[in-house]
């Protein structure tokens, strides 16, 4: 067992609720494979501008943000940087000479799995907060249209971006756009644990899917999903959500040491802790 001091440096996920939190899994088996002092701990915040100054005086090093603070943390920082601009949230902070700078590593991590193929139409159900980084993702694979599917609020979500590619639309659309779609992304919570029997699509939507498509859901349990096994039976490549959780902590990780970080143990630790045999 790690052996705490004073001299240990101190990095943290905040959110809440944050028990359910899988991120001090992954980092925790990471830093101790990288034999460095360090500890990620959770943190339960529901009030952020005491919390960032009190984390200031405690010397913590960095920390992740979980909901529903990625969009209220942002005035209380000294800068962000460009993705974090692009998305309109912050999941990774650092300290700075001059204060807190956050990020947004959630890109990083839903392209990961997609850098060997090279989708040009993309459809992505749901338009909340996780979608944002997706959008940003596939303008950055260099999609040639992107289709974001929602129910509320997507003339807002449309003024956002300043994309060409970009289209939004309706649920009742969506059978018209997935024939034409080789990357599908799941933003939604719909399938997550414990409501295993859902997906955002019905079986006649599924019929729909090309067979040689990309079907992403950014959910990890159940793994796979109801939504990637309607994908797998039509032909379609599916990858769940496990990858961009360990590919965004990493790329986090990766700031806060400034040394390369060893991917595979953090994969392997939330697999071993979610009894999986393995990843898509």
């Amino acid at each position: 067992m790690k052996q705490i001091t004073g001299k240990t440096k101190l990095l943290g996920v905040i959110g809440d609720p944050i028990e359910h939190s899988l991120s001090p899994i992954m980092h925790n088996a990471a830093i101790e494979k990288m034999g460095l002092d360090f500890i990620y701990v959770p943190f339960r915040v529901r009030d952020l501008k005491p919390a960032i100054a009190g984390f200031a005086a405690i010397d913590l090093q960095g920390f992740s943000i979980t909901i529903p603070h990625k969009q209220a943390i942002i005035p209380l920082l000294s800068e962000i940087t460009d993705a974090a601009k692009a998305i309109g949230a912050v999941n990774t902070v650092w300290k700075g000479e001059s204060g807190w700078i956050g990020t947004n590593t959630d890109i990083t991590g839903f392209l990961a799995p997609l850098r060997s193929h090279a989708p040009s139409v993309a459809v992505v159900l749901g338009n909340g907060g996780a979608a944002r980084a997706v959008v940003a993702g596939c303008a950055e694979l260099g999609c040639s249209e992107i289709h974001v599917v929602g129910r509320s609020k997507l003339q807002e979500f449309q003024a956002a971006w300043n994309l060409s590619a970009l289209k939004t639309h309706t649920w009742d659309q969506l059978s018209d756009l997935l024939p034409h779609a080789d990357l599908i992304v799941n933003t939604t919570p719909i399938g997550m644990s414990p409501n295993f029997d859902d997906s955002p699509i019905t079986d006649h939507h599924a019929e729909r899917i090309q067979e040689n498509a990309i079907a992403y859901d950014l959910i990890y349990v159940p793994n796979p999903t109801r939504f990637l096994k309607q994908a797998q039976q039509q032909g379609a490549t599916a990858i769940d959500g496990l990858e961009m959780l360990v590919q965004q902590g990493a790329a986090a990780l990766e700031i806060w040491t400034q040394q390369e970080v060893p991917v595979e143990v953090m994969r392997q630790a939330l697999q071993n802790h979610l009894g999986l045999a393995h990843s898509n």
